[in-house]
């Protein structure tokens, strides 16, 4: 037991060195002098002049307040631990090591937790995220496959804190769904979810075969981050085909049952986006605009386009080829990303939203081969 609590003591000596690392990717003193600037200009009697720059500068300062404590508050339990630990090896005490080595756990979990925040550095890793899913080829099981990756986000989601929003949904014609779109809402949402767009194949034994065959479906997750600044995106009213028609029911108790709902088709692109959550027809339209708005900018920065107009909309093809990760139910189960090599055997945790592994996994590739490529 003694070794063991000798063990645990070194591992939290060199979680110092880590710490201090981590502090230094997180530009823990520049952030404190910035805080300090910024906590500053509240207090000038023209703040609210400005209401729409004094709620950013506010919300930057909540957002440097929670990474500066957090950051602080682990270097405490980092001292504490090790200062415990010595007193239990000095004491000869081995009932104190079960507690040392969960505080060691927690720690090193912590730690590995926003080592991953610094690699969301991105232009709007910090946005709310919009998902929509679409199902493939394959009839009722892509559409009820596009349904299990609607619960597999919405979990995970929930499980993270973050405020899951349903904007649309279109019901499958006997199961699933023909589409549905959900706004994820919280800081790093964007960041966080930006590697799982593509397009996702499961294999399984259909319970809607009757001869109990296996069969392969395809279904697409979009993933854009919402813009709070859509001013560079102007929609023409000849663009746009707007059209109100009844909600669809089993998107949940939220869905207006009234002719409230709104679609709006982007004539030049074909691109189709949808809202049917708000309670008027109006602020269904608004959202729906927001959205067009967000998928528009989001493919014209993406394929660095000059113009609204160059874009041709999406052309990826949901089929095989084309998917970023297999969900495999039979013959074995596995859960495996194409792109990073990262799997999963218990695909029961995965479809409950267990994928941090996954975005873990992509966000530390993706970093590796920009520093590779700069």
């Amino acid at each position: 037991m003694i070794i063991a609590l000798e063990e645990a003591k070194h591992k939290l000596i060199a979680m110092r060195t880590t710490l201090s690392e981590l502090g230094d990717s997180l530009r823990i003193p520049a952030q404190r002098e910035k805080l300090a600037e910024l906590e500053a200009q509240t207090f000038a009697p023209d703040f609210w002049n400005d209401q729409e720059n004094s709620s950013k500068i506010l919300q930057r300062v909540k957002q440097m307040q929670d990474t500066i404590s957090s950051y602080e508050m682990l270097c405490v339990k980092l001292e504490d631990a090790l200062t415990l630990a010595e007193m239990a090896i000095e004491e000869n005490d081995e009932d104190s090591l079960e507690e040392v080595e969960s505080e060691l756990a927690f720690i090193e979990e912590q730690a590995e937790k926003k080592r991953i925040e610094v690699l969301l550095c991105g232009q709007y890793d910090k946005n709310n995220a919009i998902l929509s899913f679409h199902p493939g080829a394959g009839g009722t099981e892509a559409q009820d496959w596009a349904m299990m990756l609607y619960r597999l986000y919405t979990r995970w989601g929930e499980k993270h804190g973050y405020t899951v929003k349903l904007l649309d949904w279109l019901d499958g014609e006997e199961a699933g769904i023909k589409s549905a779109t959900v706004m994820i809402e919280g800081i790093n949402a964007y960041g966080y979810l930006k590697g799982e767009n593509g397009v996702h194949r499961l294999v399984r034994v259909s319970p809607y075969d009757s001869s109990g065959r296996r069969h392969t479906s395809f279904a697409s997750v979009e993933v854009m981050p919402e813009f709070t600044d859509d001013e560079t995106i102007e929609i023409r009213d000849e663009d746009i085909e707007v059209t109100a028609h009844r909600s669809s029911g089993a998107g949940g108790q939220h869905i207006n049952k009234t002719d409230s709902a709104i679609r709006i088709v982007h004539i030049p692109t074909g691109i189709v986006v949808g809202c049917q959550t708000e309670r008027s027809q109006l602020q269904n339209k608004e959202t729906a605009m927001r959205m067009l708005k967000a998928k528009l900018r989001e493919i014209k920065e993406r394929e660095k386009l000059e113009r609204i107009e160059d874009i041709q909309g999406n052309k990826t093809n949901i089929e095989w080829g084309a998917q970023i990760r297999s969900y495999v139910f039979m013959p074995y189960t596995l859960a495996k990303d194409t792109r990073t090599g990262y799997e999963d055997g218990n695909i029961d945790s995965v479809m409950d939203g267990e994928i941090d592994g996954f975005i873990n996994a992509y966000l530390k590739a993706n970093s590796t081969a920009n520093q590779t490529n700069a």
